[in-house]
């Protein structure tokens, strides 16, 4: 279910990023920011637990990142 979301979010923001480079920005930093505080709440979890349960939200704000930067460079490059 995570892991479908940020799929979602991810191309999502990779069209946004395309078409409007500066209002993409938002929605990538409120995206980055949810799934950092599911992060913080997982890994207070006791021991290796906590770090296991982190791991899908720090992987997943990695990923809204990159495809948001991914569609500003894409952006950048086209001859138009």
């Amino acid at each position: 279910m995570l892991a479908v979301g940020i799929v979602a979010v991810c191309a999502v923001l990779l069209v946004l990023a395309f078409l409007v480079l500066r209002l993409s920005r938002h929605p990538e930093r409120g995206a980055q920011r949810s799934l950092g505080a599911g992060s913080r709440a997982a890994g207070k979890a006791p021991g290796p637990l906590g770090r296991w349960l982190a791991k899908p939200f720090h992987s997943g704000s990695r990923a809204v990142g990159r495809s948001g930067s991914a569609g500003r460079r894409a952006r950048g490059r086209m001859p138009f």
